[in-house]
Order: C-alpha cells, then structure tokens, then sequence
C-alpha cells in the first residue's frame, strides 16, 4: 500500500554517565504510537545507530508504566523479534519512508542529536515534505538537522520533555544537557502543557512533537491525521 512506510529511529544508549542510572528507549513512548500505527495499516521499520536490540529504560517496565500498549507488546512475539533485531540507520534509505517517527527515553540526549545518519535521513523528510513525528526526548534528534539546514529549527513550534520535568524525575544532574534549554537556544518557539507530566502536543506543518510519555499516543494519532490528509492531496 503506497504511503504506508514508517521508520522508527530508536536510541541504542544505555548509560546515565557518570552514575549507575540506567536509560534507553521509553517502552511506552515505543508501544503506544508502535500500535497505533500498526493498527492503522501502516508498516513499521526499526532503526537504531547500533542495530540490533535498543537498551529499554528499567523504569518504563515497572507496573506503573505499563499501559494497554506495553501489556500488548508483551504478548506479542513478532513486535518483540522486531525490536530485538533493528536495522543499523546506517543502511536506511530515506526514500523508501514515508513517515519518520522518533521515541524518547533519555538515550536520544546522547546518540541522535548529533548523529550523520540521523541527520541524513531527517533532512531528507524535511527536504521532501514528510511528516515527522517526535515525544519527550524524541526531539533531541532534530537538533542533527542543524548540521545540514542552519537555522532550521529557528521559530519552530516544538515541545520536549521540559526542565521543570527533568527536575522532578531527579535526572537533571545526570544528563549531557537539558533538552527544552538546548531547543531554546536554538530558537525553537517552545511550548508546554500548564502543569508538568501532562498531554501536550505541538504541530508546525509536517513537524508534530510531544512533550511527555503521556503524549506520545497523541503525537502518533496526530500524524496519521496529518499523513491521511498530505498523501491524498498529492495523489
């Protein structure tokens, strides 16, 4: 089916450095939007710089966190096999997607921000008019696009995961920087939810960013509302 591609660009770093604090993707921020478009009738690729399994954040697998999504995920052995085995971004061709879609857990703060392949593919989509999707700490990856349209980010609506939030999950002290602060000195016109940890949102054209694991459903629906409408209108 034409216009159905979607490539999930995960992180592959494990370690908070410097301490014994253990990050990598946000099952939920995977899961959700993973079934949404799966359920949508979309077919989804997994990337990560390093191949092969991502690092799973320990704190998105305990009983609290797991949402409909995660318990689903669980069970289901062919989504399971997918995320142990993806594909190196080193041999993704950005052509072949349709849609890129990027998941937050901390580990993005260290390895998609300023990696080539990352910016490759993402400066393609923004080249070529494709919808990107990116929730909490998903965001760091647009800062790669930097390296090859300067001033990309200037003015953007975006949200991330916010300072006030790094606060309060006692992470602040054990990350490379905070990524609202970094979005900011970028000139991204920067937004969030009234009170942390709540649903919040962002569209600029082709762009859909959220800020929080509570957002990530919301950013996935958003672009398969975003793709339904952009793909027929250039059939």
């Amino acid at each position: 089916m034409a216009h159905r591609e979607v490539l999930f660009i995960l992180t592959s770093h494990a370690d908070m450095e410097g301490s014994n604090n253990k990050t990598g993707v946000w099952l939920g921020e995977f899961t959700d939007p993973y079934y949404a478009f799966i359920d949508a009738g979309y077919h989804v690729t997994l990337a990560t710089p390093l191949g092969g399994e991502p690092p799973i954040d320990p704190l998105s697998k305990m009983t609290e966190n797991l949402s409909t999504s995660n318990q689903r995920f669980l069970k289901d052995q062919d989504a399971q096999d997918a995320l142990a085995n993806t594909i190196q971004l080193k041999v993704i061709n950005a052509f072949d997607y349709d849609i890129a879609f990027v998941p937050g857990g901390h580990g993005p703060l260290w390895d998609l921000h300023d990696n080539d392949d990352v910016a490759r593919i993402l400066t393609h989509f923004v080249s070529a008019s494709k919808i990107t999707g990116a929730v909490c700490h998903g965001p760091a990856a647009l800062l790669a696009i930097e390296q090859n349209i300067f001033g990309y980010l200037r003015n953007k609506k975006i949200t991330s995961f916010t300072n006030i939030e790094e606060k309060l999950v006692l992470r602040s002290g054990l990350i490379p920087y905070e990524l609202e602060s970094r979005l900011r000195a970028h000139g991204v016109d920067f937004s969030s939810a009234i009170l942390p940890f709540m649903s919040h949102v962002v569209v600029d054209e082709n762009l859909v960013t959220g800020q929080n694991p509570l957002s990530a459903l919301g950013v996935a629906k958003k672009v398969i509302e975003l793709a339904q409408k952009h793909y027929t209108s250039v059939l």
